[in-house]
């Protein structure tokens, strides 16, 4: 007790300094080492946790994005930035950002430095700059300009305050990327991320395929900046092969159990957010579907009504089709007195934490190739029948989320699809609205991708919501803005990404939304 006062105070003799001192050099070393630490990192584990973070990250960002598609609402501002854009919530957006960089992409970063000079993990190295272009991709489609080359680069580099690139150069590297990437998977090559891969378990195969559907997303987003550059993407893509079969769509697993990491996170951020009640009334956000979505989907009658919503009826959840009904988005502060007769999420399709996400899906592919082929870029199969595959896929794939067979009825989505056949009479513009209203639905729940082709076609026409307060003159909102920090700890490249790309605000277009 009485050394250990004496060295609070400091009045420790230098004799029994200079005593201590040879056996504290010798054992410094081993002392201040933890037995625990592992010195090389092993880049399975990082990998597993590179995609953990970066499908919960993009995830969240289209959970935010869902009043703006105009799914859901809320009858005040809590969670009001994205379906009533309010002037008080809009560094919320900021917030997908600052995830970010610390996370997946220092993380996918890591993998790839430890595994890309070592020849026998080719595959390694490959599935892990797709999976980096997976991520960067989803960061500057809502943002724009951001931190690319030098991203990631702290604890290898020293640099601390990493340029924003230009959409432009970070959109070519991404593409090139994705190329290389897919040529260089070796399937005779046995040396895989196995298990700790969580979309495909090590098959080279359809990651391939995961390489080759993104570059025919990121292709088509360039269509209103540069129609040629797109479509040599665009072919290229197809060429290489796209996600065509229900086996092959790109998804993360979860499970219901063990550490929230593991659940779905778009189904546990609405849970948490709003739904774990699960009686209609205790919303904690106040958050319902939003009128615009239901009422769209009665007036189409499309099967996936039951499968998408509920009403809660004495506290027991209805799927009953009649009954549904979306909450309006201009409801200002107070809660309905009929909130409970909205229709929300049901608990064992959108809201359950067992299901997969999925991050690119037959029904995409068909959508997109739909487009192309209006375009004649692609020439193999009609619009019409891409079209009408990308509908029946769109359905399909609830099985998955539901994870049970049939979960909507065959001759229903017979009767959807003859009911909704593309007006191949029509011109150009009326055929890709229908393809992309057919998007809207049938990408839900990811409110991102449907957030991009709107701004890429305009399509869906939603008619924006002017509500009271609102940070955009009642539009919506072009991109996302960066956090405030980054005018405090990265000035220099911040103020350059505005000067070139424009101010930091919500009606600022990316380079590829060009007006």
């Amino acid at each position: 007790m009485k050394l250990s006062m004496l060295k609070y105070t400091g009045f420790l003799p230098l004799a029994f300094f200079a005593a201590l001192l040879p056996s504290c050099e010798k054992d410094f070393e081993e002392i201040n080492t933890n037995p625990n630490a592992v010195t090389t990192p092993t880049p399975q584990y990082i990998f597993s946790k590179a995609l953990y973070d970066g499908a919960a990250n993009s995830a969240n960002t289209g959970k935010l994005l869902f009043g703006t598609m105009q799914y859901t609402t809320s009858y005040n501002d809590v969670e009001g930035f994205g379906s009533k854009y309010t002037a008080s919530q809009v560094n919320l957006s900021s917030a997908f950002f600052t995830v970010a960089f610390p996370n997946q992409i220092n993380e996918i970063g890591e993998v790839i430095k430890a595994v890309k000079d070592d020849p026998a993990k080719v595959n390694l190295y490959a599935v892990a700059r797709i999976w980096r272009v997976y991520c960067f991709s989803r960061l500057t489609d809502v943002y724009g300009d951001i931190p690319y080359s030098e991203a990631g680069q702290g604890y290898n580099l020293s640099i601390f305050q990493p340029k924003y690139d230009a959409q432009s150069a970070i959109y070519a590297d991404m593409l090139k990327e994705l190329e290389e990437a897919a040529t260089s998977l070796n399937a005779s090559n046995t040396t895989t991320f196995g298990v700790s891969d969580l979309i495909y378990q090590g098959n080279t195969g359809q990651w391939k395929k995961f390489a080759y559907s993104l570059m025919l997303r990121l292709g088509m987003r360039l269509t209103k900046r540069d129609a040629a550059v797109a479509q040599t993407w665009v072919t290229k893509a197809i060429a290489g092969g796209v996600i065509r079969e229900y086996a092959d769509i790109a998804k993360m697993s979860y499970t219901s159990s063990g550490q929230n990491i593991n659940k779905n996170p778009i189904a546990w951020q609405l849970l948490n957010d709003n739904y774990i009640r699960a009686d209609g009334f205790n919303n904690t956000e106040g958050g319902k579907y939003q009128k615009v979505f239901i009422d769209s989907l009665k007036a189409n009658n499309d099967p996936r009504l039951s499968v998408l919503a509920v009403v809660y009826v004495n506290g027991v959840a209805n799927s009953t089709e009649s009954i549904q009904k979306g909450m309006a988005s201009n409801i200002n502060g107070n809660k309905p007195p009929d909130f409970v007769t909205y229709s929300e999420p049901k608990q064992t399709t959108v809201l359950r934490v067992d299901a997969p996400l999925l991050l690119f899906t037959v029904a995409e592919a068909n959508f997109l190739l739909a487009e192309a082929a209006l375009r004649n870029w692609y020439t193999a199969e009609t619009a019409a029948a891409v079209y009408e595959k990308g509908i029946r896929a769109a359905m399909k794939q609830w099985d998955l989320i539901s994870g049970t067979t049939g979960t909507i009825d065959g001759g229903r989505i017979d009767s959807y699809v003859g009911a909704h056949a593309l007006a191949t009479s029509a011109s150009i513009a009326v055929q890709t609205e229908q393809v992309y209203n057919q998007f809207w639905v049938g990408i839900f729940p990811d409110a991102q991708e449907v957030y991009n082709n709107y701004r890429r076609t305009g399509y869906p026409a939603l008619v924006p919501n002017n509500y009271a307060g609102n940070a955009t003159g009642g539009k919506i909102f072009r991109r996302l803005l960066y956090p405030i920090l980054e005018q405090t700890l990265n000035r220099t490249s911040y103020n350059e990404a505005i000067e070139r790309q424009g101010a930091d605000d919500l009606l600022t277009r990316v380079w590829w939304d060009k007006q």
